[in-house]
């Protein structure tokens, strides 16, 4: 079991970002499940509200992308293209939004109040951020937010999302870790 890693048979960008998106997915899985026991509030903790999203929209997904691509690198013979590095990382963040997106819809399922605890606080939220909000404004703010929390709806949002994040960390990462192989073809 103490091969160095470079010994291995190559893998493909898939393979090297499965262990790291699952450990992202399973990551944002303990942030919510935490701020749910604790109940803690993003609307009402403007600082956790603002960690959380940075931490779950910036810091890890570029940390598990770095990761992802090393590891295929290594396990590549030290050469990682341009091309792998977004398959892989945009695989990494996806595969994480994945696990993530599956609990929240199971979640909504064995616990229903949840969403509408959530709609009665975004009402109170919007009332006080804007006391003059008409009765209508009031119903159409809810009533888009009632339809984001359709998991029809939220599942492909948040998949895309996490897509279009890990794409563009990707880009990023992909420029700065690239290694052509000069014998490659």
């Amino acid at each position: 079991m103490n091969e160095n890693i470079s010994t291995l048979k190559p893998i493909t960008p898939a393979k090297a970002a499965v262990n790291y998106g699952v450990i992202f997915g399973v990551i944002m899985i303990l942030e919510f499940v935490l701020a749910y026991v604790l109940d803690i509030e993003p609307q009402d903790n403007k600082w956790f509200g603002i960690a959380n999203s940075l931490l779950n929209n910036l810091i890890l997904p570029v940390i598990f992308i770095i990761l992802a691509c090393n590891y295929f690198k290594k396990a590549s013979g030290g050469y990682i293209t341009f091309g792998e590095s977004l398959k892989t990382g945009v695989c990494t963040v996806v595969i994480g939004a994945l696990i993530f997106a599956v609990f929240n819809i199971i979640f909504n399922l064995i616990l229903p109040e949840f969403q509408a605890d959530m709609l009665d606080k975004m009402k109170q939220a919007m009332l006080v951020s804007n006391p003059n909000m008409s009765a209508e404004e009031l119903k159409i703010g809810i009533q888009m937010a009632e339809i984001f929390m359709k998991p029809y709806v939220a599942f492909p949002f948040t998949i895309l999302f996490y897509a279009f994040l890990g794409l563009v960390y990707s880009l990023i990462v992909g420029a700065i870790v690239k290694k052509e192989n000069p014998g490659a073809f």
